[in-house]
């Protein structure tokens, strides 16, 4: 069985394009086999090799890209129950970079926010684990855990010598991806927090849209995607699609013929092309940045803030015949213009970082949302 599981998991390393002899593909089979047996009668403590064999699978998928991973049964089983915006939890997205758990983003008014966590925030310890090493789910499933009972985080902050602790409540996260209101001096602007791309998010801004139309003579809006972590392509696509009359809004490019697509906005700007400032940051990740992309590509939105998080590509969910499942990456996207957002992400119009220790998003400390205001009055 264990020799069945090595050949499996090399031929999935080496069935690319890349060409690779047979001899060569037994021979790290076989190496692969002595390493294995050398732990087993070596090394200093006992060892599970089941366990040993996760992380190697695990392994072989994470040196691909941050974002793949292998789930265990256990892990699988536990992964499939937040799908519908309702999850026990902290209230962050998280993701891996040089085998380190970097938080993209906090989900606002969640208890990872009110902790203080922040976008760019590494985090190098859960309760008394250590996270290095681990995978980005086996971190996760360290953070979840019955709602009413806190854990401990510690975490490394850019530009902050010593390590922060944090001890947060874990709770119910309830994901309201909308909020709305009239701003500014003359009380002219409309202004829109998306805080994720969800189910139904789409019908929530038109929604938001409309209200703010019939409540005031809106002069233009503020659109706000500031640790948004992204969601659904489609939330994405149809949302962008309000503000465009044609054009390319996205393309996504994968190996099958079926993730190489490009979708197109349809005729009929929501707002009539009153102007859009739109607000990123370290947190605005995927379909964040396909909507702030499009925008500034098609030169129908100014993009104020800090760079976006950089994270340009597709997963899938695949089940596996042990009852785990594994998630692969495997298309990208694409902007507009031809560009890849991975690893780079979208660049703002206009740099404008956070000031203060005492910086809250929309807030009267916001120094980033007070920029945008005064850009409507210039």
């Amino acid at each position: 069985m264990k020799n069945k599981i090595i050949i499996s998991l090399f031929f999935f390393m080496y069935s690319s394009s890349v060409a690779f002899s047979k001899n060569d593909l037994y021979e790290k089979i076989d190496l692969f086999s002595e390493v294995l047996e050398n732990i087993k009668k070596e090394y200093v403590d006992e060892i599970n090799q089941s366990e040993v064999m996760d992380s190697a699978i695990n392994g072989v998928l994470q040196s691909l890209d941050p974002y793949s991973a292998y789930m265990s049964p256990e892990l699988f089983k536990e992964m499939q129950t937040d799908t519908k915006g309702e999850f026990g939890g902290l209230g962050i997205e998280i993701g891996m970079e040089a085998g380190v758990v970097k938080v993209i983003s906090p989900i606002d008014d969640t208890p990872a926010a009110k902790a203080g966590i922040k976008a760019g925030d590494y985090i190098v310890k859960i309760g008394s684990e250590q996270v290095q090493g681990k995978s980005l789910l086996e971190a996760v499933k360290l953070m979840r855990g019955p709602v009413g009972t806190s854990i401990d985080l510690t975490i490394r902050r850019k530009n902050v010598k010593k390590p922060l602790e944090f001890r947060i409540m874990r709770k119910i996260i309830q994901v309201r991806s909308v909020n709305s209101k009239i701003i500014g001096k003359e009380k002219n602007l409309g202004y829109i927090r998306l805080k994720s791309f969800n189910e139904n998010s789409d019908k929530q801004f038109l929604k938001s849209v409309k209200n703010l139309e019939t409540k005031s003579k809106i002069k233009g809006y503020v659109l706000d995607l500031r640790n948004n972590p992204g969601g659904l392509l489609t939330q994405a696509i149809n949302i962008t699609d309000f503000f465009l009359n044609d054009g390319e809004i996205v393309s996504t490019k994968g190996r099958k013929i079926s993730e190489t697509r490009k979708f197109f906005a349809r005729k009929g700007d929501e707002i009539k092309g009153k102007p859009i400032v739109v607000l990123i940051n370290n947190g605005s990740a995927s379909a964040s940045e396909i909507f702030a992309g499009a925008l500034k590509d098609h030169k129908r939105a100014i993009i104020l803030g800090e760079n976006s998080y950089g994270k340009g590509s597709v997963q899938s969910i695949i089940p596996l015949k042990n009852g785990g499942g594994m998630r692969l990456t495997i298309s990208k996207y694409y902007l507009p213009s031809g560009k890849s957002i991975s690893e780079v992400g979208v660049t703002p119009d206009i740099l404008v970082e956070e000031e203060g220790e005492d910086f809250l998003i929309n807030t009267d400390n916001d120094n980033q949302l007070n920029y945008a205001i005064k850009l409507f009055s210039s």
